[in-house]
């Protein structure tokens, strides 16, 4: 897998900070990015076609209107063969707890996370991008705000709306993931390996150190790893090179042999995310088995994920933002419509 998040190493701060108020947030990253290769990994078995149906169709939610109403005013489908390309938006909510039961009726709720998976036409590779929640943007009719507030502004067809805007590219389909599907699917797999850059005392499990090197995390473990921000000097930055060392290990357990031939592995990875996702009315077993079959020569390697262009952070009415580096973003739009993904090389993002 390509790995563009070695970046500088930094030690972690000496002095507990205060753990933040909004709990449970930003980690459900990896939950999103495993789970949906985890489904395509599994549509792509014909063996295990009939648990991703009956599991995946009757356990998923299904969000109605997903899109912008008006379809005229979006970018335009790719033509050629380029019009095979797919974007797949991928939020992360903290909001059923809240709302009641459906995560699909997510609005009024800010996301925490927000990623665009893109498979190219060839079906060679899969290319995730992370898009920082509190980057400054232009939301479409809202003005300027964090592009994790067009959620909240108008549910998820606003928030497709405006990935579109940003990326002048088409989102084909949309899934929302709860985070509390998360220790599920790593139990599933009896735990991952992760190999930890920078050593830190957890602020979530208190008494807990995560040191360099490889660590073997169980579910509960993972969840204080991915979520920690508050012992690095970089803050989301680093945790979200840490999320990204959480999903490798979890894609290279689950394209593993040892999984791939384990029909009740499969079934319980498949299990403990359906009841998690919330898709988009077209992101059903049928899909999701047919990419499966078209990728099924995708293993570890083939995944590159990488961060939207940034110039660091800043402040816009007193909070907190991260400036989007509008020119270096021209490449991956270009990159996006144009289904070149391959040719684009990203860089480390921190706080400049």
């Amino acid at each position: 897998m390509t790995d563009i998040f070695s970046g500088p190493a930094y030690e972690p701060q000496p002095k507990t900070r205060p753990q933040p108020s909004r709990k449970k947030k930003g980690w459900i990253i990896a939950l999103v990015a495993a789970g949906a290769v985890v489904l395509l990994v599994a549509g792509g078995a014909g063996v295990y076609a009939w648990t991703l149906s009956s599991t995946f169709d009757n356990k998923t939610e299904k969000i109605a209107d997903a899109f912008p109403k008006d379809d005229a005013a979006r970018p335009p489908v790719l033509e050629g063969v380029a019009s095979k390309a797919q974007n797949i938006l991928l939020l992360g909510s903290d909001t059923r707890g809240s709302i009641g039961t459906s995560l699909a009726e997510a609005g009024g709720a800010r996301t925490d996370t927000i990623m665009v998976a893109h498979i190219p036409a060839d079906r060679k590779n899969i290319y995730v991008m992370s898009i920082m929640r509190d980057s400054w943007l232009e939301i479409p009719g809202h003005g300027k705000a964090k592009v994790n507030a067009a959620m909240a502004f108008g549910g998820v067809p606003l928030a497709v709306e405006t990935i579109e805007s940003l990326l002048g590219a088409r989102i084909d389909h949309v899934a929302i993931v709860d985070f509390t599907g998360f220790k599920g699917v790593t139990n599933a797999l009896g735990g991952v390996d992760v190999d930890n850059q920078v050593a830190f005392n957890s602020s979530h499990m208190k008494g807990h150190y995560f040191a360099q090197g490889p660590n073997h995390l169980n579910g509960t473990e993972a969840l204080a790893f991915v979520r920690e921000r508050y012992g690095f000097r970089d803050g989301d930055f680093q945790r979200a090179r840490n999320q990204q060392a959480f999903i490798k290990a979890v894609l290279k357990t689950t394209l593993s042999a040892e999984t791939l031939t384990d029909p009740g592995k499969i079934s319980g990875l498949v299990g403990a995310v359906a009841p998690f996702l919330a898709v988009d009315e077209g992101l059903n077993s049928a899909y999701v088995a047919g990419l499966g079959v078209e990728m099924r020569d995708v293993r570890v390697g083939n995944v590159t994920f990488f961060t939207m262009p940034t110039k660091g952070t800043g402040t816009e009415g007193g909070q907190s933002v991260v400036n989007i580096d509008w020119d270096k973003l021209a490449l991956v739009q270009k990159a996006f419509q144009t289904d070149t993904l391959d040719l684009y090389q990203p860089e480390v993002q921190t706080i400049g």
